[in-house]
């Protein structure tokens, strides 16, 4: 876990790295052995093993091969995960994208650079429509509200630029093949929109329009529905594989950002979204509370 990526000279720990890097100590530690074992498995340092470990470089195929070989990590499943978590990572490294051209995308291009990457996201809502899920209108009544509270982060960023970044997100949704996302939003988000009523409607439009694509659930708790352990914060889950595979967890409060990089602290998380999509409403009965609440501004 960590709240933001880190750089060391040349090199760059990377949430994907750590993730690969985390699930090969957890090897080495369960056959016994130390990192000198593994540096001359690979005719290499201990450092570059060290490095490998902490997410600090991308990994090559044979070398990955070669530790599950020492490790006796011989289930072709394990050993495919591992290599095929190695190639985003090395991809994600390496890719130049959109996030490239914005510079108020700041500690978030870690995350924009990782959801371009994924194959999946469920995201949980208690205060926000999901940024990819949000109409101009919408991020503009964010930032002018009175009750935004600045960062210093924040006080650098424009406001057309912002909402031109967060549309180019948004184009991850129509691509071939598209983003599956999964979203759950508490009913307060629905009803505590910080717009004229004409934006309001527009995003709730928009909302009911993108809950029809294929590639898209949306679902809404809603009030009186109980109290649960979600309640503590929103969250996404991001997945780069079959569900569960390759999954990481971001979730992040006024000042911080946190990564849960698979492993239980991922799996916690997506059985605690499964439980509340569970206690949801369906998504037909969902959209008939979307064209409620528009009926009713």
């Amino acid at each position: 876990m960590t709240t933001t990526p880190s750089t060391q000279g040349y090199s760059t720990s990377t949430v994907l790295g750590r993730r690969l890097g985390g699930e090969l100590l957890q090897l080495r530690i369960a056959a016994n052995l130390t990192q000198t074992h593994a540096a001359k498995a690979l005719t290499a340092s201990t450092t570059k093993v060290a490095k490998m470990e902490r997410g600090w470089v991308p990994m090559r195929d044979p070398d990955i091969r070669a530790l599950c070989e020492l490790y006796s990590a011989h289930d072709p499943g394990v050993v495919g995960r591992l290599l095929e978590l190695a190639r985003i990572d090395r991809e994600r490294r390496k890719a130049k994208g959109w996030w490239d051209d914005y510079t108020t995308l700041g500690v978030m291009q870690e995350y924009v650079t990782l959801e371009n990457a994924a194959t999946g996201i469920k995201t949980w809502q208690l205060g926000f429509i999901p940024g990819l899920l949000q109409t101009p209108q919408y991020v503009r009544g964010l930032r002018k509200s009175p009750r935004r509270l600045e960062t210093p982060a924040s006080r650098k960023e424009g406001d057309e630029e912002f909402i031109a970044a967060r549309l180019a997100r948004q184009q991850r949704l129509s691509d071939d093949p598209p983003l599956r996302l999964q979203a759950v939003l508490h009913e307060g988000v629905l009803r505590n929109l910080p717009l004229s009523v004409e934006a309001a409607r527009e995003q709730l439009d928009h909302l009911v329009e993108v809950s029809n694509l294929p590639n898209i659930t949306l679902q809404v708790y809603p009030f009186g529905g109980g109290v649960h352990q979600g309640m503590n914060g929103p969250f996404n889950i991001i997945s780069f594989a079959e569900p569960g595979a390759m999954d990481v967890v971001y979730y992040e409060s006024v000042l911080t950002q946190t990564w849960i990089e698979g492993g239980e602290g991922a799996a916690t998380y997506v059985e605690l979204f499964e439980k509340i999509a569970g206690y949801s409403l369906t998504e037909r009965e969902s959209l008939s509370l979307l064209h409620t609440v528009r009926k009713e501004l």
